[in-house]
């Protein structure tokens, strides 16, 4: 069976101000997202390898979490740290506004340790989380030793972190090299503007470097995606706005960018052309903010009904 490598952070979130009735919500949050939505959008035959560290103090959660996916490769877990765990503590201001506090101290890969185990994947599903996953070498060296699919969503690559673990928005260093390592990269409007003031010149510079596709979430607005062509970067550029065709009712937009990307990424490696993947991620991430949560996320976005 085909299987799709999973690199990201399990973040165990608090979560205040969401819902002001319901008060201060603890859960998990981070890659969980992603991982549901892989989990409910994958074409049937691919299975879900986790390519995840996790600190010691949530590791029996964290297997908790992975033991009710359907699509888990047998025997696949999480690799137990001896430290704490990464913690969010999210304040949000609006719907799409939040304040993130992180603690923890999760290593990143270095390619010593992710070499062996892509080895034998067909894709890669990347999303920097913590913006602390892997450095600017591992992930070069990752783009020269596999040869499949890299989707990643860049995330907080954009975030720094001040003394008090606050994360402050920042341009990203050495952008030019990042992009060369990954096919799909995604973004969304603020991560943007932290690139360039003119998009469809970082949009060139990202095809220039190689890169398949860039695709910008626009919340509630949907997704413009970039692209040269469906196989190469060096096809007729194609541009267009996929907007978002209806949300039955918000209630949590956490994770709706995560859950975007692990849809699109799904229905691309299912053989569906780039625009009919992003209007699929437009819909899960529809049908994720009428859900609270990670926990049970990916049965609910499979139509099943869960219980609250």
């Amino acid at each position: 069976m085909p299987r799709i490598g999973v690199v990201g952070s399990l973040v165990w979130d608090e979560i205040h101000g969401r819902d002001p009735a319901e008060g201060v919500v603890q859960e998990w949050g981070g890659i969980a997202y992603a991982l549901a939505s892989l989990d409910a959008y994958l074409p049937a035959d691919w299975e879900i390898v986790p390519l995840i560290k996790v600190g010691f103090d949530l590791a029996g959660k964290a297997r908790e979490f992975l033991g009710a996916l359907r699509r888990l490769a047998p025997g696949a877990r999480c690799v137990e740290v001896p430290v704490p765990n990464n913690r969010v503590v999210l304040h949000y201001e609006s719907a799409e506004r939040r304040c993130e506090r992180m603690a923890g101290g999760v290593p990143a890969w270095t390619w010593a340790e992710l070499g062996p185990m892509v080895a034998d994947l067909d894709a890669l599903y990347v999303n920097f989380l913590s913006g602390y996953e892997m450095g600017l070498g591992t992930a070069q060296a990752l783009r020269q030793g596999f040869a499949g699919p890299i989707y990643c969503d860049f995330h907080s690559l954009f975030l720094g972190m001040r003394g008090d673990g606050i994360r402050v928005l920042q341009p990203l260093p050495d952008a030019v090299s990042w992009f060369g390592c990954f096919d799909f990269i995604q973004v969304n409007e603020d991560e943007m503007s932290q690139l360039g003031p003119d998009p469809l010149s970082v949009a060139a510079g990202m095809l220039a470097a190689g890169v398949t596709a860039l695709i910008v979430t626009l919340g509630p607005k949907g997704a413009v995606y970039v692209t040269g062509g469906k196989n190469s970067p060096t096809g007729p550029v194609r541009t267009a706005l996929v907007p978002v065709l209806g949300v039955d009712r918000a209630t949590d937009p956490t994770g709706c960018g995560d859950v975007f990307g692990g849809a699109v990424f799904s229905r691309l490696l299912g053989g569906a052309e780039l625009p009919d993947a992003v209007g699929a991620g437009n819909e899960a991430a529809a049908r994720n903010v009428s859900f609270r949560g990670a926990t049970g996320l990916a049965r609910h976005l499979r139509g099943e009904l869960v219980s609250l």
